[in-house]
């Protein structure tokens, strides 16, 4: 008995480090996404690193988190996970390119994490993914307005949203909230 547990044990083990190898350096995507135009082939800057597609965007690199929906937390843990964080959005140029792209997309209606919160201190937002204050903002009218639910939670974390039809403007929400998200490549 002893025996096939040491047995059990082992290959638990194996498996395990094959798994953690297999994650931690993903193969490579097969090539650019047909319908995707904006992205680019980061193979040549990062060899190995992406299985993912990456939209490139001015300066910066993003990742729309579109397959499943997840808190703020399995969100961020998510970005981080793959190498990034969620998306830090500095200038209303930005902000307008990001969501040009996630209509373009068809997903303009949709809800989508950033890296904003003020978890730390209520009504002073920063951007989880810097440690900076949030200095550009592009919030929905009336926002933020810190909502308290029936069941005490508050609103503390940032998500896009395209409320009345006004285009994707931010929102203080639930971070328990489940929805969509967007992740940004971290600067070498």
């Amino acid at each position: 008995m002893q025996k096939y547990l040491v047995l059990s044990v082992i290959i638990c083990i194996q498996l395990l480090g094959s798994l953690d190898r297999t994650m931690a350096s993903p193969q490579k995507a097969a090539g650019p996404v047909a319908d995707c135009p904006n992205c680019v082939d980061e193979s040549q800057y990062t060899p190995n690193k992406w299985t993912m597609p990456l939209l490139k965007l001015g300066e910066k690199r993003y990742y729309l988190g579109i397959f499943f929906k997840a808190n703020w937390f399995k969100a961020t843990q998510y970005c981080r996970y793959h190498g990034m964080h969620l998306a830090s959005i500095s200038s209303q140029e930005e902000n307008d390119r990001l969501e040009k792209h996630i209509r373009d997309f068809g997903l303009g209606h949709e809800h989508f994490w950033i890296s904003g919160t003020d978890l730390a201190d209520e009504g002073n937002f920063f951007w989880m993914a810097t440690g900076r204050p949030i200095t550009f903002t592009n919030w929905n009218a009336g926002e933020p307005n810190n909502f308290r639910y029936e069941n005490g939670e508050e609103e503390n974390c940032l998500e896009l949203w395209n409320r009345d039809g006004k285009g994707l403007k931010w929102n203080d929400s639930p971070c328990s909230f489940e929805t969509y998200f967007v992740c940004e490549v971290q600067p070498n």
